[in-house]
């Protein structure tokens, strides 16, 4: 890693609140939530907001928000975001098979229309030789309301923050994924 975390005691005490509940949630604080933490205000605003994005009550549903965020830290190459992602994807019930095809999902029988378009949309928005046109759109109007396209691109333009974030500053998977990471990078 290119900067470290603080100890734990030094960050404010509203800071140490979201570090107890990533402890509960996770077994431990996160290293990317410490270096983002390093400017207190923009971890809070950072945390809320995927809180928002990742509620019971989205429109979206939880397997496809992780679909959508493995395949970003994939394209990305987080090796964090790709260890914890796919293990929630998982632990949303997705087999480890399908996890495992993510990467190559076009090749794939295992994911639906639904899935495949919303795929095809992390990608355009997601990598740098692609864009959104008038037909992908139309394509994700087919499935998605506006209320849940606007979530859809903004759990995308999340994950791309986030994963670049910790790919830059060169934060290690944390040994979530019982899959090795190999098995889930692009092919």
């Amino acid at each position: 890693m290119f900067i470290q975390p603080k100890p734990i005691s030094a960050y404010p005490w509203y800071v140490r609140l979201f570090f107890f509940k990533q402890k509960k949630t996770y077994g431990k604080v996160l290293e990317p939530g410490m270096l983002w933490a390093r400017s207190p205000k923009v971890f809070a605003g950072l945390a809320l907001l995927y809180g928002a994005l990742n509620r019971k009550s989205s429109p979206l549903s939880p397997t496809l928000r992780s679909l959508v965020t493995v395949r970003v830290s994939q394209i990305n190459h987080c090796a964090l975001c790709i260890d914890i992602n796919a293990t929630t994807l998982m632990k949303r019930g997705v087999s480890e098979e399908k996890t495992e095809a993510l990467a190559n999902w076009r090749r794939s029988d295992a994911f639906d229309d639904i899935e495949r378009v919303a795929l095809e949309y992390t990608e355009a928005i997601t990598l740098s030789d692609r864009e959104v046109t008038g037909e992908l759109m139309g394509e994700v109007k087919r499935y998605f309301d506006d209320d849940a396209v606007v979530e859809l691109t903004g759990m995308i333009a999340f994950q791309n923050m986030s994963s670049k974030f910790n790919s830059a500053l060169d934060i290690p998977s944390q040994g979530f994924c019982k899959i090795p990471l190999a098995a889930l990078e692009e092919k």
